[in-house]
């Protein structure tokens, strides 16, 4: 479909990439893949004609038409969503036109045996065929599917682009793209601004597309769900797996070790002949043989080592103070924008070292509660700061207030006091901007680069409340590992709004849900809240949902403890005194045993899956060492392990609902 043969292309002394050759077929998926910087964007820029490389040829037919959404782009603010959104059929809207004037020439005219009539109907008939084939006829009910998939609502379609955010609006491009059915699709970070339902939306979209796809994100779980070919930027040069993103990892970790040994290989031969050469220079007698091995030297081509960016960053919090046992609470907080309301009630207690998760839709208020907290913007109700309270905030558009003018350098240099100063180099380093790096404008770094910025300013005090919002747009994979293990590893506490699972997978114990006005706790990992929300809608759940809650709270089956009564529990508590009320003194008794009976099934039913399920994240870590792939005795316990997971899972369900109903009756 499109042809790429010995790219090149060059800002500096030193090339982006060189003599770069691939085919995008159809139906790929490929993962475009490379530290920040290596030429990703550019790469994505000059496939859809919007660059020219310094040499080579890109080839793309005539009829191919191509779908381009880049991480920045000028958005327009004179019509309403989906006035904006019908833009993608520009072309059907103009074939109408055509077919309508048609029709009105045919009813008009009565030569009907004429040639000039009948090649009317023949041309009327071919054009009109095609318009159907298009799909005109359904065109705005793609528009509504497309627009509600990624995240609006139907009221949102007759206001004006210009009430929306940016990222908002970016979503409105991407759904006309989708819309315009290319036939290679180039999306260049399209998960920076959606949420999770969102992304998994976009997932399955593009598993059912006929489109090529090629793909840059550093969202990992949405790369492999999507790609099934990776090409990597290495080194200037680019080496194409025919694999997921997954596989290429495997691969790619395969594939160094084999350069090392190559590489270590070489440089013995060149030592040895080196040793030669300075050993018999001068004697006459050996003067052939050394010619011959300076002349072998000269020849030698270096082996190159794919670069591997996360030996190359280290990322450690300072110590902090010790805060109160609880820096954030919330008792019944609310916030309106005019008639609107953001949320409501909301109550919740975070504890002194934990870390949670703030997840749900744009526009719910997850942004707005950090507003709160972080006390830039009113509210009602009581919001209390712990004691001993420090904050660092790192805000969505912390890498765009950036001042363009200063050098990566005299950029830390600015905000760095006392002894930090004189470690300034060290840690550019750890950050990779050693060197040369430290001297580039501010302007000139990519998004990744700027995030990475940013974060070395909020590292440069210490503080003991870490708030991150959307810390990992524009982070390459390697640095959001390390920024993983860095908040896993801080003392204080941590509040992440964010919409990367694979990120926040094995970082939060705690999830908090926005949406509906309303925010609800869930206990346990980001996968069991999307497991819980997966099982809920599938099962048709709400009535469920809103029956579980403790307060605002909600108990995935990763919950070992029975939920003690709240302040917002009040009516429950009333209703279970009535019923001690009403019950005789034994009946009452025996009551309550069978709840002890229940919850002691319910507690025991956990601790077998939790169980199980760590016995399987051994197993999975087994079976992707290449030795043990065919190994059958421990795909065996796979198999055996996920079935009896699967049937204790339903089990704790059913006594789930039997503790539910002897707590409600």
């Amino acid at each position: 479909m499109i042809s790429v043969e010995g790219l090149k292309v060059e800002f500096g002394v030193k090339p982006l990439f060189v003599d770069a050759s691939f085919v995008i077929n159809d139906r790929d998926r490929i993962a475009l893949v490379g530290k920040n910087g290596a030429g990703k964007s550019t790469m994505l820029k000059i496939l859809c004609g919007q660059q020219k490389p310094t040499s080579g040829v890109v080839s793309v037919p005539n009829d191919c038409r191509i779908g381009y959404l880049p991480q920045v782009m000028v958005l327009q603010d004179d019509t309403t969503v989906r006035e904006e959104a019908q833009k993608a059929f520009a072309d059907i809207t103009k074939m109408k036109d055509r077919l309508d004037k048609m029709n009105q020439e045919l009813a008009e005219r009565t030569d009907y045996e004429s040639e000039s009539y009948l090649a009317l109907i023949e041309k009327y008939t071919t054009e009109h065929e095609r318009y159907m084939m298009m799909g005109a006829e359904n065109y705005e009910a793609e528009i509504e599917r497309t627009l509600i998939g990624l995240g609006f609502m139907r009221t949102d379609f007759e206001r004006p682009t210009s009430e929306f955010s940016g990222g908002w609006r970016m979503r409105i491009e991407l759904a006309k793209i989708l819309l315009q059915k290319p036939d290679v699709l180039l999306l260049d970070e399209p998960t920076n601004h959606l949420d999770i339902e969102s992304i998994q939306w976009l997932e399955q979209f593009l598993a059912q597309s006929s489109s090529a796809v090629v793909l840059v994100s550093h969202d990992r779980a949405f790369i492999n769900n999507v790609s099934n070919r990776t090409l990597e930027i290495s080194c200037g040069r680019v080496i194409d797996y025919k694999v997921k993103y997954n596989e290429y990892v495997v691969l790619r970790k395969e594939r160094r070790e084999q350069q090392l040994r190559a590489y270590e290989n070489q440089q013995k031969e060149v030592a040895d002949m080196k040793a030669f050469i300075d050993r018999f220079r001068y004697q006459a007698t050996k003067a052939v043989q050394v010619q011959q091995k300076i002349k072998q030297l000269e020849k030698v081509v270096p082996i190159e080592i794919d670069e591997v960016d996360n030996s190359a960053m280290h990322l450690k919090f300072p110590p902090c103070l010790r805060s109160g046992d609880y820096p954030i609470i919330c008792d019944d907080v609310r916030k309106d924008y005019g008639a609107h309301t953001v949320f409501d009630h909301v109550t919740l207690t975070i504890k002194r070292g934990e870390k949670v998760a703030f997840v749900g839709k744009n526009g719910e208020g997850k942004s707005t509660l950090v507003k709160c907290i972080m006390g830039e913007i009113p509210y009602t109700g009581e919001l209390k700061i712990g004691h001993n309270i420090q904050i660092g905030y790192f805000a969505q558009n912390q890498a765009q207030l950036l001042d363009e003018s200063l050098t990566v350098f005299q950029t830390i240099d600015y905000v760095a006091k006392g002894e930090i100063r004189l470690r300034i180099n060290d840690i550019l380093g750890a950050f990779m901007f050693g060197g040369e790096e430290s001297d580039k404008k501010v302007k000139v770094l990519s998004g990744g680069e700027r995030s990475r910025l940013a974060m070395i300013r909020l590292l440069l005090e210490p503080v003991n409340l870490l708030i991150l919002d959307e810390p990992t747009n524009h982070l390459d994979m390697p640095s959001k590992d390390v920024l993983k293990e860095a908040i896993k590893a801080f003392d204080g506490t941590a509040i992440i709004v964010s919409h990367d699972r694979e990120f926040l997978d094995g970082l939060v114990t705690k999830v908090y849900e926005f949406g509906g006005g309303k925010v609800r706790e869930h206990l346990g990992g980001i996968y069991d809240f999307l497991q819980a929300k997966k099982i809920s809608e599938l099962n048709e759940l709400g009535r469920t949902d809103n029956n579980s809650h403790v307060g605002n709270k909600i108990f995935p089956h990763g919950e070992q403890n029975i939920p003690t009564l709240g302040k917002n529990d009040a009516p429950k508590a009333d209703s279970q005194q009535t019923l001690g009320k009403a019950l005789s003194y034994a009946e009452h008794k025996e009551q309550q045993k069978r709840i002890k009976r229940a919850e002691k099934a319910v507690k025991e039913s956990e601790a077998k899956i939790e169980k199980m399920e760590q016995r399987l994240k051994e197993l999975d870590e087994l079976l992707m060492k290449p030795e043990n792939a065919s190994d059958m005795v421990l795909v065996t316990e796979y198999t055996q392990t996920k079935q009896a997971l699967d049937e204790e899972v339903e089990r704790w369900e059913k006594l789930s609902e039997e503790l539910e109903s002897l707590c409600n009756n």
